[in-house]
């Protein structure tokens, strides 16, 4: 029996659990006879969906919360991850080493 990848990271390593199907390596559980679509979808400035693996970059200038840093403006960072949190939906890997939540409004895609 053969068992389909995992459809967020394309992991063979999958296993069952009852009726869902769990990936190992990045955590996700989904139900393989499922046909809805429920992903979350965000969008950039310019209206262009965003997804896990798109690369980014800043239109403006953004404080660092608690912190004298300040983001500048062409900034380029990578989406990890995408939340459907009200603040900030993207988890992102900043070009110069860090990692930080931004808001999804303040991004482009590249």
């Amino acid at each position: 029996m053969s068992l389909p990848p995992c459809p967020e990271c394309h992991s063979e390593y999958v296993y069952q659990d009852q009726a869902n199907l769990v990936c190992p390596e990045c955590g996700n559980e989904w139900n393989p006879n499922d046909t809805s679509d429920d992903r979350l979808f965000v969008k950039d400035v310019n209206g262009h969906i965003l997804s896990q693996g798109d690369k980014v970059t800043f239109i403006k200038d953004l404080k660092v919360k608690g912190s004298s840093k300040v983001l500048k403006i062409g900034a380029k960072a990578t989406i990890r991850s995408i939340n459907d949190g009200k603040d900030h939906q993207l988890d992102c890997k900043l070009d110069g080493g860090g990692e930080m939540m931004v808001t999804a409004k303040y991004v482009k895609k590249q």
